[in-house]
């Protein structure tokens, strides 16, 4: 019998969006793996679970095991599973899942929201480059490029926004890097981005760094 544990629950090729190969479910089966375990959550992009494909005969041995009620999902956590599931068999997964909506925005369109964040904030606030690391236990050294909002200034300083962000509300997560703040857009979703706007303009306009 061959198990494959393949972690991340990967069910699109990666190496589209220019990064290194990551196995998926597909390939684990076509492979000839008896059973196939990876995650739920991670690169499949649905609920925190842990998730069983294979011969049919071994997944019922495994339902009528006697752990099986200890580890099974709870509804919740089935309708989530669920939901995502759906936008894949549906062909939209890059568009509703998360995880790979963020993977897959093209960068001329992250571009476009990084500029159109540094109007609103103002100066100093300008476009930079940026690399977004994709991480999340699948593609730990992988890195997307991409442009991101950086507001400079001096250090301690900078560090302080960064806490004032974190703390506020909506909290806001950035990155401190040679004396700059860094917000990038591939990280938000555009339906926030005018949540996101207001928290700057409240912490960053009011008491930012100056040039």
């Amino acid at each position: 019998m061959l198990l494959d544990d393949i972690g991340s629950g990967c069910l699109i090729d990666v190496r589209r969006f220019g990064l290194a190969y990551e196995p998926t479910v597909q390939d684990s089966i076509a492979a000839g793996a008896d059973l196939t375990l990876f995650s739920g959550d991670k690169l499949l992009g649905g609920p925190q679970a842990g998730i069983i494909v294979g011969r049919a005969a071994l997944i019922e041995r495994l339902r009528r095991h006697p752990l099986a009620r200890a580890v099974r999902m709870d509804k919740a956590g089935i309708a989530a599973l669920h939901a995502t599931l759906l936008h894949y068999l549906r062909g939209e997964a890059l568009e509703k899942v998360p995880v790979w909506r963020m993977i897959s925005t093209a960068i001329i369109e992250i571009e476009r929201r990084a500029r159109r964040w540094a109007r609103a904030v103002g100066p100093p606030a300008r476009v930079v480059d940026g690399r977004s690391m994709v991480g999340g236990g699948s593609l730990p050294e992988e890195s997307l490029p991409t442009k991101l909002l950086a507001i400079p200034g001096e250090g301690a300083q900078v560090s302080q926004l960064a806490l004032r962000l974190r703390t506020g509300q909506p909290a806001l997560v950035a990155r401190v890097e040679h004396d700059a703040l860094l917000l990038d857009p591939r990280t938000v979703a555009p339906a926030e981005d005018r949540a996101l706007l207001g928290a700057l303009r409240a912490v960053v306009v009011a008491e930012g760094p100056k040039p």
